[in-house]
């Protein structure tokens, strides 16, 4: 008798990573190829971030402080909240599944809209709850009010991606607020935040100041994207109750963020300030970006993410195939669009040629 997984996992599609872009070098015969497929900052590490990490390597005999006291005391103090209010994790994606695993089990629903962030209808079944899913509208936008009305008593969990991954498009301050209070209390409400420090306009709000005044929303922050730690895995999640931060730690798997990675994120908030200057400077790339985009004649909705989406429906995968024959890794949804990285000028500069070349054949991206 062959031992079998549960049938809603067997089923389930492996999440995939970004291709390697050393791979598709050799493949194609190229000293090297250009990633735009994983969200990504181009900036290395800091000199101060590497000379902690350095400093920590000395203690990896030992395991790290599984509550993270130093880190989790740096967060509330920068963010303006208890430390009890604070859950460190492996990511904010190892976030997502904690606060599933602390709210949901089978029988119960998880709603997201979609497309929005991959991992979470994979989250959502391996916690054995159904995910619910919500289309976006037709600019990529999320249906609050769609969401709303597909609440049931079964819902425990509603996922709210702003900026949207992979769409870049994200939430005003009114229509959040009114989604907000149109949630029972008794629905925890996950912000996802892993790109806020790209946020440029002053009317997409801060979903800390939100879950301040809501005991049922939280938020959930990264130090993968805006801080260049993709490599170390840690994300943090605040939440307005600190009963809910409480649930999360608990469903914590110890030990999982190394000493190296809490070592790096608290070098990366004492260097806040040039961290987040150098997101302003992405910032005004993918402004440039998406211009050159919509100059020749492609309709890209607005991001305030560090990535640009292509809607390209049907097209998408021979469009990324494209892109990878002339060493350029994007990210493809089939039949729905494409997700590009801001990288560096050149980099971006390179897929903006690609793009354009379609447009003048018969293979336009719209």
């Amino acid at each position: 008798m062959t031992v079998k997984p549960r049938a809603d996992i067997a089923a389930l599609p492996a999440y995939k990573p970004g291709r390697n872009p050393a791979d598709l070098a050799r493949e194609l015969g190229l000293p090297s190829a250009m990633k735009l497929a994983s969200n990504e900052i181009a900036f290395g590490p800091l000199p101060s971030v590497v000379d902690a990490v350095t400093k920590a390597a000395g203690t990896m005999n030992r395991y790290p402080d599984n509550g993270a006291q130093l880190l989790t005391e740096a967060l509330a103090q920068r963010n303006g909240v208890d430390a009890g209010q604070i859950a460190v994790g492996c990511g904010s994606v190892s976030l997502c599944q904690q606060l599933l695993q602390a709210y949901a089990r089978s029988g119960d629903e998880a709603i997201f809209a979609w497309r929005s962030f991959e991992a979470y209808p994979l989250l959502v079944t391996v916690s054995g709850a159904t995910p619910v899913m919500v289309p976006l509208k037709d600019r990529y936008d999320h249906d609050l009010d769609a969401m709303v009305a597909a609440i049931t008593d079964r819902t425990r969990v509603v996922f709210v991606c702003t900026p949207n991954n992979p769409t870049g498009t994200a939430i005003r301050r009114d229509a959040l607020n009114r989604f907000l209070d149109a949630i029972p209390d008794t629905v925890v409400v996950a912000l996802d935040e892993a790109y806020r420090e790209f946020v440029s306009d002053p009317d997409i709000p801060d979903g800390i100041e939100l879950a301040a005044e809501r005991p049922n929303v939280c938020v959930l922050r990264t130090f993968s994207k805006a801080y260049g730690l993709a490599g170390l895995r840690v994300g943090y999640l605040i939440a307005g109750d600190p009963a809910v931060a409480e649930a999360v730690r608990k469903t914590y798997v110890p030990f999982s963020v190394s000493t190296v990675a809490q070592a790096a994120a608290i070098a990366s908030l004492q260097a806040e300030d040039e961290l987040l200057a150098r997101c302003k400077d992405v910032v005004v790339e993918r402004e440039r970006v998406i211009a050159a985009l919509r100059e020749i004649g492609v309709d890209v909705p607005d991001s305030h993410a560090n990535f640009v989406w292509l809607p390209l429906g049907e097209a998408t995968m021979t469009f990324a195939a494209d892109c990878e024959q002339r060493g350029i890794i994007v990210r493809p949804f089939a039949g729905d669009g494409a997700r590009v990285t801001i990288g560096e000028p050149a980099e971006n500069d390179a897929f903006l040629a690609i793009v354009a070349g379609r447009q003048r054949t018969s293979e336009p991206v719209n």
